[in-house]
């Protein structure tokens, strides 16, 4: 079988539309789940410095911006790990059922 009539048969199967807008809206949704609060820190960090300059107890050396950074970074983590899982999963499982319809 060419390898043009097997793509064709991919981007004619209704699962490969499913699986490309499943992917699609999942990437944007943890992509601006990272990117928002990080580009707000940042805007925040450069127009309003004052607030994160409060330590997080007396007598601490550590500002409240250093933890909000910390779980901003350990939060980009988490949402690629979500990636990964769903790719790992759902994604590859539906790649996997339009190759063999593919195949056949």
């Amino acid at each position: 079988m060419s390898k043009n009539t097997i793509q064709a048969k991919i981007r004619a199967n209704p699962k490969f539309a499913e699986m490309v807008g499943k992917r699609t809206r999942l990437a944007i949704l943890l992509s601006l789940i990272v990117l928002v609060p990080y580009y707000t820190f940042m805007l925040l960090t450069s127009l309003q410095p004052q607030l994160f300059t409060a330590t997080i107890s007396e007598g601490s050396v550590i500002t409240i911006g250093w933890p909000i950074a910390a779980l901003i970074v350990v939060g980009g983590w988490l949402m690629t790990g979500i990636y990964i899982s769903k790719a790992n999963g759902e994604f590859d499982d539906l790649n996997k059922q339009i190759l063999d319809e593919a195949r056949k």
